[in-house]
């Protein structure tokens, strides 16, 4: 039997109640772990994850918890600044997933918590 991996990018934002360690934390977590569940993702298959913060959250490196709480030892992981859009989402911790996998499109759930579903009203 062949296997048809592609590869594919879940995303999920959620709103940070304050610039805190312990809130960039527990929203972090709340959200990826999210993600890893709806979407039924494996460790060993995560190719890499980026994670995006808007620049009023500057408090804590939110791969820093993905990595010590949830084991992602061997998965890359990078930190980036959002683009500060003019009446842009404050507050937002963004997350992106890269995976390999047999799943469609149409099979990713995208997963977007808080003050962050307005920025998919569709999901």
């Amino acid at each position: 039997m062949i296997n048809n991996f592609y590869t594919r990018g879940i995303r999920g934002a959620i709103t940070v109640k304050n610039n805190t360690i312990e809130d960039i934390k527990k929203a972090t977590i709340t959200l990826i772990s999210e993600m890893i569940e709806k979407n039924n993702i494996k460790t060993a298959d995560i190719s890499h994850c980026i994670f995006t913060m808007t620049n009023d959250l500057d408090a804590a490196y939110p791969a820093k918890f993905v990595r010590s709480e949830l084991k992602f030892d061997l998965v890359p992981l990078l930190c980036f600044n959002e683009l500060n859009i003019q009446n842009g989402l404050k507050m937002c911790l963004r997350i992106l997933i890269v995976i390999n996998t047999e799943k469609t499109q149409e099979e990713i759930k995208h997963i977007y918590l808080e003050g962050a579903k307005i920025l998919r009203p569709d999901l």
